[in-house]
């Protein structure tokens, strides 16, 4: 077990590793999930309305 130390100079040297992503990416990448998420919504909106339609079909309400 090390140190708290030899710990914190570990978390350091790795932490000096890490690609961190741009700005530019970073942007592209929110607006990206923004637009899934959307899709999505639309979608399942779109699939509920036609399990409701259908339902309400059988059902003759």
């Amino acid at each position: 077990m090390a140190n708290p130390l030899q710990f914190l100079q570990q978390v350091r040297s790795e932490t000096g590793k890490v690609i961190w992503p741009t700005r530019k990416e970073v942007v592209t990448t929110t607006i990206m999930v923004f637009i899934m998420a959307a899709l999505a919504a639309a979608f399942f909106a779109i699939v509920d309305l036609l399990i409701q339609w259908g339902v309400g079909a059988i059902i003759g309400a």
